[in-house]
């Protein structure tokens, strides 16, 4: 007879292969093992904790949709790293639909509490201000500096050479420092 392995000792492949023949118990157990590390990558991109829970759950919803395809060329984290990004983005798209709405009809935004000491401040506007960057240069920036991933990894999840994965970070260096400096003079 048999002995099932408990999910929790099954490596990440095990658990495609078996999620791919339609077993939930170990899509289950793969978003388990991957949720945090979904949820922190999507709070990074967004910035606010509720739609990090909601581009998490989307990446969730994406992850059962598309599993079948993962091909397994690169790491696992790799693939749910694009498929964060492609999440944010997504929200990122309806937010500005919906702000053009909103302001079509004269409504603004309520502002959440700021961080508590200055330093909590400093960061955040720094942040906020990488969230202002273009897309690729915010990406670099985000992948590189928030998340700590080489130059090289970086490039593997935005599907561009190290080279440019490296423009894109001193061109967001330069325009940091303007916006950064922009912001403080407001």
């Amino acid at each position: 007879m048999a002995m099932m392995l408990d999910d929790g000792d099954a490596s990440d492949a095990d658990l495609i292969g078996r999620a791919r023949d339609g077993d939930r118990a170990a899509f289950g157990a793969l978003v388990e093992r991957h949720y945090d590390f979904v949820h922190r990558l999507a709070w990074r991109w967004s910035g606010d904790r509720t739609n990090a829970e909601d581009i998490a759950q989307d990446v969730c919803v994406r992850m059962g949709r598309s599993i079948r395809t993962y091909r397994g060329d690169g790491s696992f984290t790799t693939w749910l790293y694009a498929l964060t990004l492609n999440a944010v983005r997504d929200m990122a798209r309806k937010a500005a639909r919906e702000t053009v709405k909103a302001q079509a009809y004269g409504v603004e935004m309520l502002a959440m509490a700021g961080p508590d000491s200055a330093a909590d401040e400093q960061l955040e506007a720094l942040w906020h201000a990488v969230r202002r960057l273009p897309d690729k240069q915010r990406d670099a920036v985000l992948l590189v500096y928030g998340e700590g991933l080489a130059h090289g990894a970086a490039a593997e999840v935005m599907a561009i050479s190290e080279a440019t994965v490296s423009w894109h970070i001193h061109e967001a260096k330069k325009r940091l420092k303007v916006l950064v400096r922009q912001a403080g003079e407001v």
